[in-house]
């Protein structure tokens, strides 16, 4: 039988499954929200048209104390629209790069994009030419819109080595590049700790190639308007790359309509309202940051306070100074939050929320955090293929380190890996969503989207590649990702579980779990540890290993502790676990030869 039959001859839901209209998760249901809420059938674009009409001198950007009203946004939108369909080309379901940091011109470069009827292709700033390249390459893009700072790496790789490998009949990949320098929009002086590389003035373009480099200022100030919008809700829109941990990143696409249904849906759930102040210090490339604080504040005409990078005095200082009410942040910027030696004498009394998802919480952070603001922690749970949330945590009712419960319009489900077949509540297997939030495939890779997707009931679900387990009351948990498990002696060691355990130590700072080579056990428990500046000289290896026997059972207690002064993360902040796994077996291999 091939997979895709086997797809397609699964068995009904089981009784009280998350995708039965028994499910316990819909007594926990936030009050007052429907099980399904209208989503506008427009493009992206309409928000930018409706919010300019509506609140026209309102700000939507705060960008180190500098504003950008939404008039003056929509404006700069067609400006930069005009251009990249005139000068650059750029024709309906174009690929575009897009290569900045949080700024305001990442902002009007998405929607121009858009505007000019293209696909977003948005990048990691941190990834090197090589990881660039293989974006261009794959995508397809003739055209960028790229920060000053990040121009080493388009023109060392994109437009010499790449092209003679990829396009040798044209003599380059990418044909237009429009450079944006930070620096342009700060407006209005101010004692907040701005970047250098966001400081840092217009220079002169001074490459020499046959690839056309723009700067921004100049591409606004060329006068040009987009022709008449075509895109349909159906369209592609924005192409966000998976992070490649099992090879080279995938391009997911997404329509309007599926970036729409994530960026309204929460801010029912959340119960916003359009005077709300949002702190966008997740990062815009990556999609939680983008739907969260760009896209969703955008089409309820909120204002949204830009960092380009994270820093906690600032966003301390902005929170206070701005009265910011909503927060999203990752568990490692809380931590970081919560570490501030000052912390107690900022005014945070405007934050009504705090979200965010992308690794558990740890049980000890949750609870300084809500000792310092009186509020709950809630978590959600998405993916770059479902373009943000699936699952939230309902904000009457949150579950500390819990996944949430299947967000509006999505079906979730617990299946074993293997067979297939949906397992029994409490049973740990891998969450397979269905819904509006999925992307239509990969970008070019039918073979890995006949090995992502799987039929059941009718449905086409997604295969997340995630363990987890749903519980009495119809929320999820995440286990660990489906290939990170420990195998000691035979017991099954899930990381995640525990360095949330480790987080309640009074000397950890960040903590990561590998696995180490035993003679005896196969495989055994190593923690990689980063501890709290005042313990550096006082907890050895020892110690910890003590502690996390009197606090987890035998088999989950690491057997070896590593002490390093950070450990790596991805843009996205998350604590990149692969990177310490490699570097581990490499030593390993290393110390046999």
């Amino acid at each position: 039988m091939s997979q895709s039959q086997m797809n397609q001859s699964q068995p009904s839901m089981l009784p009280g499954s998350p995708g039965s209209p028994d499910s316990p998760h819909w007594l926990h249901w936030p009050p007052g929200l429907p099980r399904t809420v209208s989503v506008p059938e427009t493009d992206l674009y309409a928000n930018v048209e409706i919010s300019a009409l509506r609140w026209p001198d309102k700000p939507f950007i705060i960008f180190y104390d500098s504003a950008l009203t939404f008039a003056q946004f929509k404006d700069e939108c067609e400006a930069l629209a005009g251009y990249l369909q005139g000068p650059c080309g750029v024709r309906a379901g174009d690929r575009v790069i897009l290569f900045l940091q949080n700024s305001p011109q990442f902002i009007i470069s998405f929607y121009a994009i858009l505007r000019a009827g293209a696909i977003v292709v948005p990048v990691n700033p941190m990834n090197r030419a090589e990881e660039l390249a293989h974006m261009v390459r794959d995508s397809g893009s003739t055209v960028a819109i790229v920060a000053q700072n990040l121009l080493a790496e388009v023109t060392s790789e994109v437009t010499s080595e790449v092209a003679s490998e990829v396009a040798p009949s044209s003599g380059q990949l990418l044909q237009h590049v429009v450079v944006a320098s930070y620096s342009d929009y700060l407006k209005t002086p101010t004692d907040l700790n701005v970047p250098d590389f966001v400081r840092a003035p217009r220079a002169e373009t001074t490459i020499r190639s046959t690839t056309t480099f723009t700067a921004w200022s100049s591409a606004l100030g060329a006068g040009l308007r987009a022709s008449e919008r075509s895109s349909k809700p159906d369209d592609l829109c924005v192409m966000p790359y998976t992070s490649g941990t099992t090879g080279n990143p995938k391009g997911c696409m997404h329509t309007h309509r599926s970036v729409m249904h994530n960026a309204v849906v929460p801010l029912s759930w959340f119960g916003t309202h359009q005077d709300l102040v949002f702190l966008a210090s997740l990062p815009f490339f990556h999609v939680t940051g983008m739907q969260g604080s760009m896209n969703g504040p955008l089409y309820l005409g909120a204002t949204v306070v830009v960092l380009a990078r994270w820093d906690r005095e600032v966003a301390l200082r902005c929170i206070e100074r701005h009265r910011i009410n909503a927060l999203s942040m990752i568990a490692a910027m809380v931590v970081d939050f919560l570490a501030h030696p000052q912390l107690e004498t900022f005014d945070l009394s405007s934050v009504q929320r705090i979200n965010g998802g992308g690794a558990a919480m740890p049980e000890a952070v949750a609870g300084r955090l809500h000792q310092l603001l009186g509020l709950s922690y809630v978590e959600g749970y998405g993916m770059t293929e479902t373009i943000a949330p699936t699952h939230l945590n309902p904000p009457h009712r949150p579950k500390r380190q819990c996944l949430g419960i299947p967000f509006v319009g999505v079906d979730s489900r617990v299946i074993d890996p293997t067979t297939l077949v949906e397992c029994p509540q409490g049973e740990t297997g891998e969450i397979v969503v269905h819904g509006p939030p999925i992307m239509q495939g990969y970008w070019n890779k039918p073979e890995a989207n006949e090995e992502s997707f799987i039929i059941i009931e009718g449905k086409r679900f997604l295969r997340t590649g995630d363990l987890g387990r749903v519980d009495e009351d119809g929320y999820f948990f995440m286990v660990d990702r489906l290939k990170r498990m420990i195998n000691a002696s035979g017991f099954k060691v899930w990381p995640a579980e525990v360095e949330s355990l480790l987080y309640a130590h009074p000397a950890i700072h960040e903590a990561c779990i590998i696995a180490a080579p035993d003679p005896v056990r196969g495989e055994t428990v190593k923690a990689v540890v980063v501890l709290r500046p005042a313990f550096v000289n006082t907890v050895d290896e020892s110690a910890i290993i003590e502690w996390a026997r009197a606090h987890m059972a035998a088999y989950k207690v690491p057997r070896q502790v590593e002490f390093m002064a950070s450990l790596p993360k991805s843009g996205t902040g998350k604590v990149q676990w692969r990177l310490l796994q490699d570097r581990e077996r490499d030593r390993t291999t290393t110390s046999l030869s």
